[in-house]
């Protein structure tokens, strides 16, 4: 779920707000922002387009060194941007495939690989977003932020768990009701929407 990338993303830069309280809620937007942004090709190649489950790790890693040494607003933001959007596309790599229905298991794509040139298969530790486990891995993430954290970033967390639930619920449903709409749609709107949408 976006909402489970967003949490973790927050989560990883927990340590990062503690260290320099006067830089939480940047540190923690950040990791937000970080942990949400490789879903921002969701409709234009998706887990392809600005997902880098090889170069993402080596630019928070470079990115942290970097904050290590000089820390600073935009030295420790930049590191935990790429570092929330660097576990983005590692995740991806242990969740299901891209296809509408992924309980099914029938895609064998979860996130390209830039560095190999190939896709890499999905591993399904978590079997599909709002899973069970999806879910469990979202509150997981919160936990900890809803224990250290108060005010507006502490409920936004809440707001996240909420939405993650509420998704969870009626994830399954979701498809039903999207594929009603799209085979509604007219054709070249239809013919335009990602490979998933057209499956049967």
């Amino acid at each position: 779920m976006a909402t489970t990338h967003a949490l973790v993303g927050m989560a990883l830069a927990l340590p990062a707000a503690y260290a320099v309280p006067e830089l939480a809620p940047v540190v923690l937007v950040a990791g937000l922002v970080g942990g949400l942004f490789p879903d921002l090709d969701l409709y234009v190649g998706h887990r392809k387009t600005l997902h880098y489950p090889v170069y993402y790790p080596i630019a928070a890693g470079l990115a942290l060194v970097w904050a290590l040494l000089s820390p600073g607003t935009l030295t420790v933001a930049l590191a935990t941007f790429l570092l929330g959007a660097a576990v983005h596309s590692v995740m991806d790599a242990f969740g299901g495939g891209l296809e509408m229905r992924p309980w099914l298991e029938t895609a064998d794509r979860a996130v390209y690989d830039h560095y190999r040139g190939r896709w890499i298969a999905p591993k399904r530790g978590v079997r599909y977003d709002g899973a069970p486990e999806d879910l469990l891995l979202a509150v997981s993430a919160a936990l900890p932020m809803v224990v250290l954290l108060d005010g507006p970033l502490s409920e936004l967390v809440v707001v996240l768990v909420a939405v993650s639930a509420g998704y969870a619920l009626v994830r399954k449903q979701l498809v039903r009701i999207t594929m009603w709409i799209v085979s509604r749609l007219p054709t070249r709107i239809r013919t335009r929407l990602p490979s998933r949408y057209h499956e049967t």
